[in-house]
């Protein structure tokens, strides 16, 4: 099983936000790489709010983690795109509601848009098991 350690190293800054700088993975494991999770139920239904597209592209993200026996506890990297950086302060608090305790490694973007015009927000993610 891989070891992972989550670490802010001196010479580095300190996260501003609930992060980790780096992910070291030692030993044996899996890698699953995720493709980005918008806010789309599994019916296709797209939702409106910015705030529902956030838990549904969460929701998405922890059913793909689990069809490998993984969860959000396994993730070691995260990419999030955001189309409104008013959107910012929601998407801390809906990350760790999803995330607990666990910081994995992050990049957030503020892009100008997604695939959709309808889509606010995409995140993909990086897990280890």
């Amino acid at each position: 099983m891989a070891r992972i350690t989550f670490s802010n190293p001196p010479g580095a800054p300190q996260p501003t936000s609930r992060y980790s700088q780096a992910a070291l993975i030692e030993g044996e494991g899996r890698r699953l790489v995720i493709s980005g999770q918008v806010g789309v139920r599994p019916d296709g239904t797209t939702l409106a709010e910015p705030e529902d597209q956030m838990a549904q592209a969460l929701a998405n993200l922890g059913a793909v983690l689990s069809a490998h026996g993984m969860g959000p506890g396994n993730l070691v990297k995260m990419t999030v795109f955001l189309t409104d950086p008013a959107q910012l302060p929601a998407w801390r608090r809906q990350r760790a509601a999803f995330l607990g305790d666990h910081a994995p490694t992050s990049t957030l973007l503020i892009v100008a848009g997604l695939a959709n015009p309808a889509l606010l927000i995409e995140v993909e993610g990086e897990a280890v098991g």
